[in-house]
């Protein structure tokens, strides 16, 4: 009896499952979509499912097709039969379909990266003929790669941002980023001079240092003949390299080609996961940005998470209770206060994850998304 008792439940939580994510399904959805070259999930979900991010659900409800997570230009999507998705196997020519533009976020998924530290790692001391910037063609003298080889390449980065948490039990937690100057020192930050000075390591957490790649480089010549110093051969054509940026060795394949959105796998606690940065040392973005997040590996997120983006709501003066209005309101209690909502900004996808911090796509908005949003599952009412 315990194998059909099995069996009933099974089928009976595959229809609960296969009816809910169904009901997601846009009520104009076409009766069939062929997949195209520069389709994303989100923007193909997005045309007959109410929420992007249940694309990889409602594939895995449909035993018939082989792989949800290969979708390939040319494949045909029908949604003819029962408001089943059913795949019709096009040619495998291209490359399959990911989660969001690889074209839009492919110099962040090679520029950017957070570590713990970098003071150990090896450091340009001097460029041909005294020159303050190096670029493509020109060489540049290491400290630190003693035994390097020529023909060994190297990525030459550096330290753009440091990114600390302040772990508060009353309210929220405080994140703040410092800008790092050519030795990767904090530079200093009138606006935070008092907190910086005044906070001590009691819960106060390094989340980790961004790494910007400003060049590519091959050795030429490494630490002969009573040289202290290693040979490397500038060969890329980006960013300009100085005297103090690090080098660390060229990685084959360093990150996904592919990203399935999905809801986080928990639900932080308020205040814990917040929007650290946005690019280019902006503070606001919009569609298409790419923005730092205070969560990573550790706290479950991985590559495809989907969160929604929050502004904090302010705490006001109830003035017609507290009057008077020429009053300052710093001069107010909080009980004389009314804590507002938050307000929807957006969703946006993590498409690279480091251990305390992500980066993530902005997908949508409805208002920008700011430095210091509150991150929340994509489906929160408030």
């Amino acid at each position: 009896m315990l194998k059909p008792i099995r069996a009933a439940l099974t089928a009976a939580m595959l229809t609960v499952a296969t009816f809910a994510l169904a009901a997601e399904i846009r009520g104009d959805h076409p009766d069939t979509y062929v997949v195209k070259k520069g389709d994303t999930l989100w923007d193909i979900a997005g045309r007959f499912l109410e929420k992007p991010w249940l694309w990889p659900e409602i594939w895995q409800a449909n035993p018939q097709v082989q792989n949800p997570h290969l979708i390939y230009p040319g494949d045909v999507l029908s949604l003819a039969y029962l408001d089943r998705v059913t795949l019709e196997e096009g040619p495998r020519e291209l490359e399959p379909v990911t989660g969001v533009p690889l074209a839009e976020i492919e110099p962040f998924l090679k520029n950017l990266r957070v570590v713990d530290a970098f003071e150990h790692l090896p450091h340009v001391v001097a460029l041909e003929e005294g020159r303050i910037r190096g670029s493509l063609g020109q060489v540049a003298y290491v400290e630190g790669l003693e035994g390097a080889q020529p023909g060994q390449r190297y990525q030459v980065v550096r330290p753009i941002q440091r990114y600390t948490r302040l772990d508060r039990t009353a309210c929220c937690d405080i994140f703040h980023k410092d800008d790092l100057d050519f030795r990767g020192k904090r530079t200093v930050d009138f606006q935070q001079f008092w907190t910086n000075a005044t906070v001590s390591d009691n819960g106060h957490e390094l989340l980790g240092f961004e790494l910007m790649q400003q060049n590519v480089g091959t050795v030429t010549r490494g630490e002969v003949g009573g040289i202290e110093a290693t040979t490397l051969l500038l060969d890329d054509s980006g960013r300009e390299v100085r005297v103090g940026d690090r080098l660390i060795p060229v990685e084959a394949q360093p990150y996904d080609l592919q990203f399935f959105p999905h809801p986080p796998k928990q639900q932080f606690e308020y205040g814990r996961a917040r929007v650290l940065a946005v690019s280019d040392m902006l503070t606001t973005g919009g569609n298409r940005d790419v923005v730092a997040l205070s969560v990573g590996a550790r706290d479950g997120v991985d590559n495809g998470t989907v969160f929604s983006s929050w502004s904090v709501g302010e705490s006001v003066v109830d003035r017609v209770e507290n009057g008077p209005w020429d009053r300052s309101e710093d001069t107010f209690g909080r009980s004389s206060k009314v804590r507002l909502p938050d307000e929807f900004a957006g969703h946006m996808m993590v498409f690279r994850t480091f251990d305390k911090v992500s980066y993530a796509l902005v997908m949508d908005t409805v208002r920008p998304v700011r430095v210091g949003h509150e991150l929340k599952h994509p489906d929160a009412p408030y």
